[in-house]
């Protein structure tokens, strides 16, 4: 099959179209019909997309998700446009400026958080301002001086009220926070989940991705809303949900992604003389949550695993989690070569049906694998964006040279989808997806 579409040029105007039209003002929504908000981990992407762009407008996106930082430190994983609907579980649903000491007064959210991307965003907001005059350079460095206390307090809430056993893993209480929605990594966990009398609701994600294949089932939906029922019944009280979440899991992705991300906000730090003791905390944390990563993982073979703190049994899949070491660095070499070789290899990349060699989210080789179904098997561009920035900060500059060149090749229909079957390329999901403009932008920037 011939490679379809746009050249780099044309494609960096599609994408830079795309984020405009959905530029809400203030804030950019995921997608214009299935996410017509704001996500955490989408906004941090967004802004990376959109520094080559405008600096300024890029930290006019981390301001608007920070503004909506709950008191605790938490940032909460939705944040809601005014006056726009057509997304569920909105506001009324999750109902935390009733329930939740800490919510934000003003602003409507989720009670959840997804994974602490954000720091990446502001190195590369930073980076493009250094490309600029004295005048934007000022824009970025004044936002760090603003904000710097509000991301640090966004990783010690991580730090501390989520690392349950204080063994360097976050725990989190819902498969949504992982931003990896029905992963396979989640089927145990949430088959341990007894959902009671879900208050009726109506799904708006089937609206628009009519395709049943691409989008969870009725029954998964059922218990992701009975979590949120339980953390309601505790009014989203961070000691309380320890005990009280029937689903509560040690993500080892999110927890190396946390431990890159206080490396690199560590880093940031000591380049513009920020809090001696702050640099030391997110350094320390850094190396805890390393350390937490690599206590999951095999001798030989080096694949991590997550830990549900419910059975107290871990958590083996097949799934790109497997790789968060090399997100994060800690193994010996020879594991690391090991789980390069598979990362590479005919059970992830270099699968021979393979239409792009980019890591799907469920091997194909796996029992657990739908080519279709969201986390269970299509690749996702956002992701091969973070391995192939992670391996370029590790001096993997080859390697994250192919994924760049592989995830272009896959973007070039111009669809921006949410994800893509992985044998036939095929767009899935949402289209016009934020994130995935971003990820092009930043890689023809």
């Amino acid at each position: 099959m011939a490679d379809r579409g746009f050249t780099p040029t044309q494609l960096a105007a599609r994408a830079a179209y795309l984020l405009r039209g959905n530029d809400l003002g203030t804030m950019t929504s995921a997608a214009p019909k299935l996410y017509p908000h704001m996500w955490s981990w989408d906004a941090a992407f967004v802004a990376v997309g959109l520094a080559p762009l405008s600096v300024e407008r890029a930290v006019v996106e981390l301001d608007t998700l920070l503004d909506a930082q709950w008191k605790n430190g938490m940032i909460p994983h939705i944040v809601f446009a005014n006056g726009v609907d057509g997304y569920f579980p909105g506001p009324t649903r999750w109902d935390v400026n009733a329930l939740a000491a800490h919510a934000p007064i003003g602003t409507a959210t989720s009670g959840i958080t997804q994974p602490p991307v954000h720091a990446i965003a502001v190195q590369r907001i930073l980076d493009h301002s250094r490309r600029h005059g004295r005048t934007t350079r000022a824009v970025a460095e004044e936002f760090l001086d603003r904000r710097w206390n509000d991301l640090v307090r966004w990783h010690r809430w991580l730090a501390e009220a989520r690392d349950l056993d204080g063994n360097g893993r976050i725990a989190l209480y819902h498969g949504w926070e992982s931003g990896m929605d029905n992963s396979p990594r989640w089927d145990a966990a949430y088959g341990n989940v007894v959902a009671g009398q879900v208050p009726a609701y109506q799904r708006a994600d089937l609206a628009v991705v009519t395709d049943l294949t691409q989008r969870p089932k009725d029954h998964e939906y059922d218990r992701y809303l009975w979590l949120l029922e339980e953390m309601k019944s505790v009014r989203y009280d961070d000691q309380q949900l320890s005990t009280a979440m029937s689903f509560a899991v040690e993500d080892v992705f999110v927890s190396a992604v946390f431990s890159m991300a206080c490396d690199v906000l560590a880093t940031i730090g000591e380049e513009h003389s920020r809090p001696n003791s702050d640099v030391r905390d997110l350094r320390g944390w850094a190396d805890r949550f390393r350390r937490g990563v690599i206590a999951t993982t095999d001798e030989r073979s080096g694949a991590a695993k997550d830990f549900d703190l419910r059975t107290g049994r871990w958590v083996n899949t097949e799934t790109i989690a497997m790789f968060a070491p090399l997100l994060c660095g800690g193994l010996s070499r020879d594991a690391e070569r090991s789980l390069l070789r598979t990362f590479e290899g005919p059970k992830f990349c270099g699968h021979p049906d393979m239409r792009f060699a980019v890591p799907p989210s469920t091997s194909p080789v796996s029992g657990d694998f739908r080519p279709r179904e969201y986390w269970r098997g299509p690749v996702w561009p956002v992701i091969t964006w973070l391995f192939s920035w992670a391996f370029a900060r590790r001096g993997w500059a080859e390697r994250s040279y192919v994924l760049r060149a592989e995830g272009l090749r896959q973007a070039s229909d111009g669809s921006f989808a949410e994800y893509y079957e992985p044998f036939t390329g095929e767009p899935l999901g949402s289209m016009q997806q934020s994130w995935t403009a971003a990820a092009v932008l930043d890689w023809l920037g």
